[in-house]
C-alpha cells in the first residue's frame, strides 16, 4: 500500500565532459543532440537556493564509455548545497557506491549495472538502505508482445514499455512495469523513471507508464522526462501519481524558477 507523502520538486543536471574535458551539464532530446545548459556547481548552487527538495546529479555519459563516475563533482556540489543530492551514472559495484556516498552524496541511482547485475542492487540496499535509487529509463513499443505488460494510451491504443539502458542507446526487451516490481523486491528504496520518449520535448511526462508503475509498486516514484510547463508538473502528480517530479530545462534555462512551480501547486491544492 503506497503512503501518501509530501510531494517533492528535484531539478536535474545531466552531466558530461566537454571537448575540453570540463564537466558541463547538457540537455537534449530523447538522450540525444545534447546542448549546453551550464556550470554544474552554480546551477546546483542555483536551485538548493530556490527552494528545490533534492537534486539529482547524473553522468551520463560514465555508463556508455564504461569510466567512473565524476567523483570530484559530486564532492563539489555536495558542499555547496544543503539539500540531499542523488548521483546516478557509472555505478558499477560495491565500491562505487562506497566511493560516491564518502563523496557527499545521500543517495545514489543505478540503471545499466542494475539490469546487467540485479544483485547489486540487493547487495547495495542491504548495506545502504533507504539509500538507494534504481533509476528506469524506457520506450514505447508499439507493437504486440507475448508476455509484456500493455499500458493504454491517451488516444486509446495499447503499448508496452522497453526498459533501455547505456543512456537510451541499447533496448533491452525487459517489460518497465515487471522490472520495477523486480527492483523493488531486491530492496531499491525508489525508482526514477524516465520516458524516452518524453526526454526533453517538453511535451510533458508520460502519463500512463508513470501511473502504470506508480500503481504496480510500494515505493515512491519520480516522475522525469518532458516538462515544458507548470500544468506538466500538476499533471505528473495527479494524473500520474508521482511522489516527486523532475525536470531539467525548464530550469536551465529559466522558464520557471523552483518557487514559481511550487507556488502554483500549492494554489492547484497539492500539499508540498
Amino acid at each position: 500500500m503506497r503512503t501518501e507523502m509530501t510531494k517533492r520538486i528535484i531539478p536535474c543536471l545531466d552531466t558530461t565532459f566537454d571537448e575540453q574535458g570540463k564537466a558541463v551539464v547538457v540537455k537534449g532530446i530523447e538522450f540525444e543532440q545534447l546542448k549546453y545548459a551550464g556550470d554544474p556547481v552554480e546551477l546546483a548552487k542555483r536551485y538548493d537556493a530556490q527552494g528545490a527538495d533534492e537534486l539529482v546529479f547524473l553522468d551520463i555519459s560514465a555508463s556508455v564509455e564504461r569510466r567512473d563516475t565524476m567523483v570530484s563533482m559530486v564532492k563539489k556540489i555536495a558542499e555547496q548545497v544543503s539539500i540531499p543530492l542523488c548521483v546516478g551514472g557509472g555505478i558499477k559495484s560495491i565500491a562505487d557506491f562506497e566511493k560516491v556516498f564518502d563523496a557527499g552524496a545521500d543517495k545514489i541511482g543505478a540503471n545499466t549495472a542494475a539490469v546487467k547485475n540485479p544483485e547489486l542492487i540487493k547487495e547495495a540496499a542491504e548495506k545502504y538502505g533507504d539509500r538507494i535509487v534504481v533509476a528506469i529509463d524506457c520506450k514505447r513499443k508499439l507493437e504486440a508482445a507475448e508476455g509484456k505488460t500493455q499500458v493504454q494510451l491517451e488516444d486509446g491504443t495499447s503499448a508496452w514499455y522497453d526498459v533501455v539502458i547505456y543512456g537510451g542507446r541499447e533496448y533491452t526487451g525487459i517489460d518497465a512495469i515487471k522490472w520495477a516490481k523486480e527492483v523493488q523486491a531486491l530492496g531499491a528504496a525508489e525508482i526514477l523513471l524516465t520516458s524516452k520518449d518524453r526526454d526533453g520535448t517538453t511535451d510533458g511526462y508520460d502519463i500512463p507508464i508513470t501511473k502504470a508503475i506508480a500503481e504496480a509498486v510500494d515505493i515512491p516514484v519520480i516522475a522525469s522526462g518532458g516538462v515544458g510547463s507548470l500544468e506538466h508538473i500538476y499533471e505528473g502528480f495527479v494524473n500520474g501519481a508521482a511522489d516527486a517530479c523532475l525536470a531539467a530545462s525548464i530550469f536551465h534555462y529559466g522558464t520557471y524558477t523552483v518557487g514559481e512551480i511550487k507556488d502554483y501547486l500549492k494554489e492547484k491544492g497539492l500539499t508540498l
